[in-house]
């Protein structure tokens, strides 16, 4: 039997944390990386949704990614916010009852997620976290999984061009 990989991405904690450490994401780049080091069959970005960025999405979803939109309120500093933090864990929680995969990557450095981490452990999912900082949060590094920096993946997945794929779509 085949392993089936998910992968569950929070948006927002991805792109600030390439965006910190200086580098554009190329999305396309990413999703084949996923295929082809992970063998994730179905990629979900959770992210705020924004409605001038419909082009954005549609790259994104072009690129082989499945899109979970988080209605967004403004932050009070003419910005705005869109967290997806639940709506990631209960999609995990949902596919995992569903018996959709036995593997299941999570990128993201933020350690709201590690009750997720944990609930995979203890259910005997393979699970690897890929951190889109140079550090991760202690409680997701208390797990006790494997843990990718992504920036370690800079030189396969940086934008190469003025036209990226997918332009911070956050």
């Amino acid at each position: 039997m085949n392993t089936i990989c998910f992968a569950y991405v929070d948006v927002a904690n991805l792109e600030h944390g390439v965006v910190d450490l200086g580098w554009e994401l190329d999305y396309k780049r990413l999703r084949v990386w996923l295929t082809d080091k992970y063998s994730v069959r179905e990629a979900y970005l959770f992210i705020g949704k924004i409605e001038k960025n419909r082009d954005i999405y549609a790259a994104l979803q072009a690129a082989g990614f499945n899109l979970v939109f988080k209605e967004v309120v403004g932050d009070g500093h003419g910005g705005v916010k869109g967290n997806c933090d639940a709506e990631l864990i209960l999609a995990a929680v949902v596919d995992y009852f569903e018996q959709k995969y036995q593997k299941a990557i999570l990128i993201s450095s933020d350690g709201d997620y590690s009750c997720l981490v944990r609930f995979w452990k203890g259910k005997n999912v393979i699970v690897s976290v890929i951190s889109p900082r140079n550090k991760c949060s202690k409680l997701l590094t208390r797990t006790n999984v494997p843990i990718v920096y992504l920036d370690t993946q800079r030189s396969i997945l940086e934008s190469k061009s003025e036209e990226s794929v997918v332009n911070n779509p956050i």
